[in-house]
């Protein structure tokens, strides 16, 4: 009797345990990063290189920042959005993957990047963070460097969509708003055949 009380009483724990009676979904993981005072005459706004990420095109419209960033092989490119605070700017990113349908044509996540100064005289401006998944903001690291004399063109970076991939427009509204959609036309049944 003993050994099927047990059984009985591990078969309900497993049980209850697999539709969620635990601790509930994980938090989101955060960096723990505090805002700090900008360097002197530091700015958002312009051209940041890295090898892994490409350049990143910033452009800042009061505390808001938007970005978007081309990868060094021109197949990925992403864009973010976030709110900087001093030094520390807090965002949302999405990355597209060019000719790709479907659920691995796009990432997306949270991260953080803190504007630096190194020390000495002559050094360019350097931002480092993380890129997460999901609603985590940890997870890979960027580091880049602020381009000398580089403005930002920001409209100049981004891919063709998926929208675009095997076709055209083939499911949405006519693109085209100063020309009226063709007719379809009767075949000519007199044409030669080829």
């Amino acid at each position: 009797m003993k050994r099927r009380t047990i059984i009985g009483v591990l078969s309900a724990c497993v049980a209850f345990g697999s539709i969620g009676c635990g601790p509930g979904a994980p938090k989101a993981k955060t960096a723990s990063v505090e805002p700090g005072a900008m360097p002197s005459d530091g700015d958002w706004e312009g051209v940041w290189y890295s090898p892994l990420y490409g350049h990143l095109h910033m452009k800042p419209d009061g505390n808001l920042v938007n970005a978007r960033w081309q990868r060094p092989l021109k197949g990925r490119w992403g864009e973010l959005q976030g709110n900087a605070d001093g030094n520390l700017l807090r965002f949302d990113w999405t990355e597209y993957v060019d000719g790709l349908v479907g659920p691995n044509s796009k990432k997306s996540g949270k991260g953080y990047f803190v504007y630096l100064r190194p020390e000495g005289d002559n050094v360019d401006d350097v931002i480092e963070g993380e890129i997460g998944r999901g609603e985590d903001e940890v997870g890979d690291a960027w580091r880049a460097v602020k381009q000398r004399n580089v403005k930002q063109d920001i409209e100049s970076v981004g891919g063709v969509g998926a929208s675009e991939i095997g076709g055209g427009d083939w499911d949405g509204d006519n693109k085209e708003p100063d020309q009226e959609p063709e007719e379809p036309v009767e075949p000519d049944v007199d044409a030669p055949e080829l």
